[in-house]
């Protein structure tokens, strides 16, 4: 290993002010490109078409040549103190680059009308130092060229016959692993559903040649030890986890991964590794042994052919019960969609086949009333709407109400409270509504027992009264209401309630 290399793996973290000037690396290694090969051509068409060329002119682009050669080099040992890249590669780049600057110093020497009469042997030596310092630009190039986008970057796509004769092995079918997958409920969860999402996003620049923040995507074992900063995962905490919060930065943000200007992840892919860490991370279990959550199920339909998950039809969202769900809609505005995506919510299709959407704001705890009035621009593709844990208010039910196709409803652990939950009255198809965590009274169940087609409420700790809960029984008798008591004791609280409402007759 050379000292540049162990220099580099002992120093410290670098400064702000190194890896700012360091950024600047990848614009003025542009400089010598263009000066050198420009110099090069100059003396080429000199010598074959015998034109008269200046030789000041040549002089001064050879200066500028190693000028900017020289601070590239600079700038490169600045960017490469940041880590990340893979040694060898880094190495060979780093003494290319440096040959192309000292070259091109020693064909501007030569060149020069003043300093190159006294160097002996000059006129045999220049032409030499030229080619070499093209040579060597080209070289390292396509090292920087390797170190950004790995290896087969030039190669790749090479056709055929040339693959053949180049002696290149064939290219690997990258999108192969993301084909549809036969039975979604047998798929290894990391094999076939993770590994492919990484290897189509995160890879090319986490990988054993390149590893961005000293961190590897390619194997189980290297997504385990992390980045230069710690784990990326925190089991059964998708949404705590590095690797899924990086993905919710602003695109702007420099943080933010895969960085911008690359292709981005869909929500159906974060939803899937979301699903996946919250799970625990396995990397031996399959999906039918996981549990599968009913707003997973549509993103893993879309990796399939149509077969159920997890006990549910998902090739077309959930069993439809209601009609709201099979229901033909208009497609969605693509600008309404990336204007709720801009808040920070995930805007997920129940099925490929029509237009039903999910909205969740599970990574937009800061969702607001301002930012709700973009709901109704979807008034008719939203039919689930996930507002638990944000920071929205009656004001926004206000907004709800204009979602005239809705079927749940999530309101846990919000500000809404009984002046809410009149808006609601008239959604047609709303079934579920959870109201967990909220200030709702027994007024407020008043306004729910105008919703006829309710099926499923949730009020534990709420500051609703049993004899509240029992006056919406008698208004909606199908109802299933949960005080956050388990099943059975449901189903008895129910029995009992119906009973007491039912006074014997005198005989």
């Amino acid at each position: 290993m050379n000292s540049f290399i162990l220099l580099q793996a002992t120093s410290p973290q670098p400064s702000e002010w190194a890896m700012f000037f360091g950024r600047f690396h990848p614009l003025i290694v542009h400089l010598p490109i263009g000066f050198l090969l420009i110099a090069g051509l100059l003396e080429l068409d000199r010598v074959t078409r015998r034109q008269t060329v200046s030789s000041h002119t040549i002089t001064l682009i050879l200066f500028w040549s190693a000028v900017s050669a020289t601070m590239a080099c600079i700038f490169g040992y600045l960017l490469s103190l940041g880590g990340g890249y893979d040694e060898e590669t880094l190495s060979d780049h780093m003494w290319e680059g440096i040959g192309v600057a000292v070259f091109a110093w020693i064909a501007w020497a030569i060149k020069h009308e003043r300093i190159g009469p006294r160097i002996r042997f000059g006129p045999l030596l220049y032409f030499p130092a030229l080619g070499i310092g093209v040579l060597l630009l080209l070289a390292a190039g396509h090292k920087g060229g390797s170190l950004t986008h790995g290896s087969d970057f030039l190669t790749q796509y090479t056709p055929e016959p040339l693959r053949s004769m180049a002696g290149i092995p064939p290219r690997e079918d990258k999108e192969e692993a993301m084909k549809p997958i036969e039975d979604v409920n047998q798929a290894m969860v990391y094999q076939q559903i993770v590994h492919p999402i990484l290897k189509s996003r995160c890879i090319q620049c986490h990988n054993p040649e390149k590893s961005k923040a000293d961190l590897r995507l390619d194997s189980p074992e290297m997504i385990k030890k992390g980045s230069e900063d710690g784990p990326i995962l925190v089991a059964g905490k998708g949404a705590e986890s590095k690797m899924i919060k990086v993905c919710l930065l602003p695109e702007e943000d420099d943080h933010h991964m895969p960085p911008k200007g690359k292709t981005q992840l869909t929500e159906n892919q974060v939803a899937l590794l979301t699903w996946w860490i919250n799970q625990g991370a396995p990397f031996d279990k399959k999906v039918a042994e996981l549990k599968v959550p009913e707003d997973v199920k549509p993103a893993l339909a879309s990796l399939g052919t149509g077969a159920a998950v997890g006990g549910g039809q998902v090739a077309t969202g959930p069993a439809p019960e209601s009609p709201v769900l099979t229901m033909k809609l208009p497609a969605a505005d693509p600008k309404a969609i990336d204007e709720l995506k801009k808040a920070g919510l995930l805007v997920l299709p129940l099925s490929k086949e029509q237009n039903q959407l999910e909205v969740s704001a599970v990574n937009a705890r800061a969702f607001n009333d301002g930012q709700a009035v973009s709901l109704p621009k979807l008034s008719q593709q939203i039919v689930w709407l996930k507002l638990g844990d944000t920071e929205v208010s009656d004001a926004t039910l206000a907004q709800v109400a204009q979602l005239k196709n809705l079927q749940k409803l999530h309101l846990e652990q919000t500000k809404v409270t009984d002046a809410g939950l009149k808006n609601l009255k008239n959604l047609p198809y709303l079934e579920y509504l959870n109201l967990y965590g909220t200030e709702v009274t027994d007024a407020g169940l008043k306004e729910l027992a105008g919703i006829k087609n309710l099926k499923t409420v949730y009020l534990w700790q709420t500051k609703v009264t049993e004899a509240g809960v029992a006056e919406l029984k008698k208004a909606l008798p199908n109802l299933e209401i949960n005080m956050g008591l388990g099943e059975s004791s449901i189903a008895a609280f129910t029995k009992a309630d119906s009973a007491a409402t039912e006074k014997p007759k005198a005989k």
